[in-house]
């Protein structure tokens, strides 16, 4: 708590309460007047709001107070039960119980409100502050500032009210007032004042309205603006006799406790939609701790109750104003309370000489900068499911209400994230493994009952006759219905359709096992039916899926149980030395599909061929592929012609290679004469294999064994393979 009184803190925070003070202040009382309840009690409301929720609210930004959008609650409460003073019970009682709901965890509901509607909620507010704030601008509409609904009391409505500005008088010393203190808000860090941090310009737009009256009053009389359109706050009363306490006697009545839990559900929601609103347009994206903020608007309507208040929430006008000011800390909304308890003891007079039109002007420019032109862009530009949810948000509010708006907003949101989740609970995709091409389909981390028809209409149109792999390995959750159509599927539908089904990754608690009816490993069988040729082009697959990302799902457990009782390798991978070459990763390769050997160079001698021998004769392997890579590093010794040791064995073998080159090569190191070097030496290793085996010469004639070479580029993970080697 400390840390908020630091010198740093308060040369943004002081400026900002200050603004905010006087902008919450005709609020207070305007909102208290449209609920139907004593003016005082929206006093009481704020300063509750800023003193005890300030200190002890998590959040940084948000500011607390009584709230337009519970006008209508409290108006309500106070006709249900009869009276004021037992309406204030209410309002003590409903704090009690958001102190249990923050005790209960409850503010994870915020969480659950899509950026679309909160930010439906913001640019609803800014144009709502616009349209309000207009008639005061021009010192037309004396009606309180706290009527933010559509319909006001008067009979008008939000727009009906600006075409009756147009027809009627206007107020010409006001509108030149908000005229000029709107420019001064715009262009405010443009003139020389706007070095000065403890002049902001707020500040100075209020002090401008008081000064700019006075002199009207002097030299212009017709210009001064009448005491309908200034702040208007109680003077001269007995601040004993303003407080007004609950009925405690009433507690036992059953219509006190049905209005407490209204209350109490009411603040409680649009205290979190305006926090989770407030921290997006917060410069410092601040968290708000939504419990810590449930717990301090409980105890802030438990005091609110019990000295007169009417019930308070975070309030996103006042929060926005705070933050346009760039207030540093939650100093600024204790600050703001201290300033009205101060106004209303010693200062009352001085404060309702302000002129309304210089309020106004503050809230204007805030309402543009909530509702700017450019959010509509960047929203449309999302798509439909994104922007249609956030105009119906923007219509829903303007029309009715804060709650009831974002209540439709969140309908249509709903829609749009059921429509997207109907296809979002599985991926489906065409494989190519050794046994043909597999339909696998991948279900997400939540399988609700929701997603139950697309699965059902995926797997009842898989063709008759199909290999099928369902893979919930990444299933965090699956609905009892969705799994017992899964086993409709296995136990009846696969079987009379003849689809061969593999179902993996299924949790014991899911009282489902893994099903498998075939491998994705090759066998004997699958193994003989390969020709050199197919199992090039396999291999020239699996490199490609490498390079996109979209490897084949292994299931090695089931591949270890598949291929402890033999081997059946389709390729021996020839390759040099290097940790980034792995030939089953790069080809993503199978368990068992590869027999790999290592050899820097590759350089061979008859010891190596003889085990290549031992592959083609006893383990059956189809294609021989010899690979080197870019930047290889043997090739690399060859040209600095290192020999300590056993290493000339092997650069003496790439150099001859060089030698015997019928195209001579540089012997000069870079990565062009590196490529050509380590392509020339696969093709004298495929020579030399050839060379010292008969055997593998007479399979590759016969065609029931192939050989080619290959380059893998480090760079890409691309391997380019050379054609199959033919021998006449």
């Amino acid at each position: 708590m400390t840390n908020i009184f630091k010198l740093e803190h308060l040369k943004n925070d002081l400026p900002a309460s200050v603004v905010v003070f006087l902008v919450a202040l005709p609020l207070c009382l305007g909102i208290a007047l449209a609920s139907g309840a004593p003016l005082m009690s929206g006093v009481i409301s704020g300063i509750v709001g800023g003193i005890v929720v300030g200190w002890l609210s998590g959040s940084q930004t948000s500011v607390s107070g009584p709230a337009a959008g519970l006008a209508a609650v409290v108006l309500s409460g106070i006709t249900q039960l009869g009276s004021f003073e037992v309406f204030l019970l209410a309002v003590a009682l409903a704090g009690v119980m958001q102190l249990g709901l923050g005790l209960a965890g409850a503010g994870f509901i915020a969480n659950y409100v899509p950026s679309n509607v909160i930010k439906g909620l913001l640019a609803a507010i800014g144009i709502i502050l616009i349209t309000k704030q207009i008639p005061h601008a021009v010192g037309y509409d004396s009606i309180p500032e706290g009527d933010m609904s559509f319909r006001q009391s008067d009979g008008q409505n939000m727009f009906s009210e600006l075409v009756h500005l147009f027809q009627e008088r206007i107020s010409w010393g006001a509108a030149l007032v908000s005229g000029i203190s709107i420019l001064a808000l715009v262009y405010w860090d443009k003139t020389p004042l706007g070095r000065y941090k403890y002049l902001p310009a707020p500040l100075f737009v209020v002090l401008f309205g008081v000064l700019a009256n006075w002199l009207y009053g002097i030299w212009a009389p017709s210009l001064a603006i009448g005491p309908e359109h200034l702040v208007s706050l109680p003077v001269g009363q007995d601040w004993g006799a303003l407080l007004t306490f609950p009925k405690f006697g009433a507690i036992v009545e059953p219509g006190v406790w049905s209005v407490a839990l209204m209350v109490a559900m009411v603040a409680s929601l649009e205290t979190l939609l305006n926090i989770e609103a407030v921290d997006k347009i917060d410069p410092h994206k601040r968290e708000s701790p939504p419990n810590r903020e449930l717990l301090a608007q409980g105890v802030g309507n438990l005091a609110s109750g019990l000295l007169g208040g009417i019930p308070l929430t975070s309030v996103i006008v006042r929060s926005s104003v705070n933050i346009q000011m760039n207030n540093s800390t939650k100093l600024s909304s204790i600050l703001h309370g201290v300033f009205m308890l101060a106004a209303v003891l010693f200062f009352a007079r001085a404060i309702n000489l302000i002129p309304l039109s210089s309020l106004a002007a503050i809230l204007l420019v805030t309402g543009y900068k909530l509702a700017k032109v450019e959010l509509f862009r960047k929203m449309f530009a999302k798509g439909w499911t994104q922007f249609l949810p956030f105009v119906v948000t923007i219509l829903a509010i303007i029309f009715t209400d804060l709650m009831l708006g974002v209540v439709i907003g969140l309908s249509v949101s709903a829609f749009f994230i059921l429509r997207d989740n109907y296809h979002s609970d599985m991926k489906l995709e065409e494989n190519q493994y050794h046994v043909g091409e597999v339909i696998r389909i991948e279900l997400s981390e939540q399988v609700s009952f929701l997603n139950k028809a697309s699965i059902k209409e995926t797997l009842w149109s898989i063709p008759n006759g199909s290999k099928v792999i369902i893979d919930a390995q990444k299933s965090d959750f699956i609905d009892p219905d969705v799994l017992e159509l899964l086993e409709d599927f296995r136990d009846v539908v696969a079987k009379e359709r003849g689809i061969s089904l593999n179902m993996v990754g299924l949790r014991q608690k899911y009282q489902l096992h893994d099903h498998i009816q075939f491998l994705t490993v090759l066998d004997e069988e699958q193994r003989m039916r390969l020709s050199p040729k197919e199992v090039l082009q396999l291999l020239e697959q699996g490199n490609e899926r490498f390079r996109e990302g979209r490897w084949n799902s292994k299931y090695y457990q089931h591949q270890v149980n598949a291929t402890s009782m033999g081997r059946n390798p389709m390729a021996l991978i020839i390759g040099s030395i290097d940790s980034r070459t792995t030939p089953e990763v790069i080809m993503d390769a199978h368990l068992g599909d590869l027999l790999t050997i290592r050899v820097a160079g590759p350089v061979l001698g008859p010891e190596v061929v003889g085990s290549v021998e031992i592959a083609v004769r006893n383990l059956g392997v189809k294609l021989i592929v010899v690979k080197g890579h870019s930047n290889c590093g043997t090739v690399s010794l060859a040209l600095e012609d290192v020999r300590e040791g056993n290493i000339a064995w092997v650069t003496d073998k790439v150099r001859q290679a060089i030698a015997e080159a019928t195209k001579p090569y540089p012997l000069e190191k870079s990565p062009e004469n590196i490529e050509a070097l380590v392509r020339l030496n696969t093709s004298k290793t495929v020579e030399t294999i050839l060379g010292l085996s008969p055997y593998i010469r007479e399979r590759i004639q016969g065609g029931q064994l192939g050989i080619v070479t290959a380059y893998y580029r480090i760079e890409t993970g691309k391997i380019e393979f050379s054609p199959l080697v033919a021998l006449g």
